[in-house]
């Protein structure tokens, strides 16, 4: 193994330990396999998923049963390289895709390894994530970024990696109206992405003015504040009645995701990519049938992170604004706090394992 001269033998760790309780905890920094290496992690956003996992110490089938290092949103330097590995070298800069998955089952087979069951996925329980100074992860899994993108854009990869999937599974093309519904970091980012793949018109919807301010600076044609204005009404009436090319849901609300489906041109695609709090949602089937609209399920990404890094490379959009809040890792408890409660003030918030 191969390894930088400084490596530590212990490290910093911030640790859920229960709901709403974070504690910073030594941990030996971690031994790596062959094909392996290990990363010191620069910048990790915090994730809704963070904050629900702080909360409530489960997502749906997922549940917290011992303690647990959260974050998934990542990049850093390579600290040390496992003696198979051979695309890497200490000291490269690298984005990390969160999820490790099998390599040999049908669907990594068939290159939607996102559906695999036995990915080993950042801060998923039973799996430990990235506030921490270092972890190790599996080379194939990790992409280098160039040296103008900075840790905190190439942290971004993972959230534009949801927006990048979705809208390839859209087949979103050149001359496309696309709505976005929910304008979290995921729905901004698509944003980017709906752009990248020739969208003419892009709508961006959500309840909040910080972010449809994001939204048209990032490239939206028309943003609809929900809260003061019948956005179905405003898209049909935007478009000539006409409808949507593709519908994006990344809200996660019934009214939501009844109006993406309402909002549909004849033939049109929505893609669900927020999940609600209950599990059924009322629909109109006829309105389904009579459209014969496709509604695709989006469950995180697959084969995104090189386009990604691409995509934010060339400079199409400036994501930095888009950062609202920065933490080192001693206040990994104040960043999850600050993102709980001030979701009107904050986009994304930055934790920084090895300072700012």
């Amino acid at each position: 193994m191969l390894k930088a001269v400084d490596l530590p033998d212990s490290m910093k760790a911030a640790v859920l330990t229960e709901p709403f309780e974070i504690v910073i905890e030594d941990r030996p920094v971690p031994e790596i396999g062959p094909d392996e290496v290990l990363i010191k992690v620069m910048a990790v956003g915090v994730c809704g998923s963070d904050v629900h996992y702080y909360e409530t110490g489960r997502i749906g089938r997922y549940v917290v049963e011992k303690p647990i290092i959260l974050g998934h949103e990542c990049a850093g330097v390579v600290a040390a390289v496992g003696d198979s590995v051979t695309r890497f070298k200490v000291g490269d800069r690298v984005a990390v895709e969160p999820g490790v998955t099998c390599g040999t089952c049908e669907y990594c087979k068939q290159g939607r390894y996102n559906l695999c069951p036995d990915v080993k996925f950042l801060a998923t329980p039973p799996f430990d994530g990235a506030f921490v100074q270092y972890f190790k992860h599996r080379q194939d899994f990790v992409f280098h970024i160039p040296e103008h993108l900075t840790f905190e854009e190439a942290a971004l990869i993972e959230p534009f990696s949801v927006g990048i999937h979705a809208a390839t599974r859209a087949n979103v093309r050149p001359g496309a109206t696309v709505v976005i519904f929910g304008l979290g970091p995921v729905g901004l980012m698509a944003v980017i992405a709906a752009r990248a793949f020739g969208a003419n018109e892009i709508i961006a919807v959500d309840l909040e003015e910080i972010r449809l301010e994001s939204a048209k600076k990032l490239g939206a044609t028309l943003v609809i504040n929900a809260r003061t204005h019948d956005a179905l009404k405003e898209i049909l009436d935007f478009t000539g009645r006409r409808g949507v090319d593709v519908a994006i849901e990344a809200a996660g609300h019934p009214k939501t995701l009844q109006d993406a489906l309402a909002c549909l041109r004849r033939g049109g695609k929505m893609l669900v990519v927020g999940l609600p709090t209950q599990d059924s949602i009322p629909f109109n089937v006829p309105e389904i049938v009579d459209k014969e609209v496709d509604i695709y399920g989006v469950f995180r990404y697959a084969n995104t992170y090189p386009k990604g890094i691409e995509i934010l490379s060339s400079g199409i959009a400036d994501v930095k604004p888009l950062i609202t809040g920065k933490f080192t890792l001693e206040q990994t408890a104040q960043a999850l706090e600050e993102a709980r409660v001030n979701k009107a003030k904050h986009i994304k918030i930055m934790v920084y394992p090895n300072g700012m």
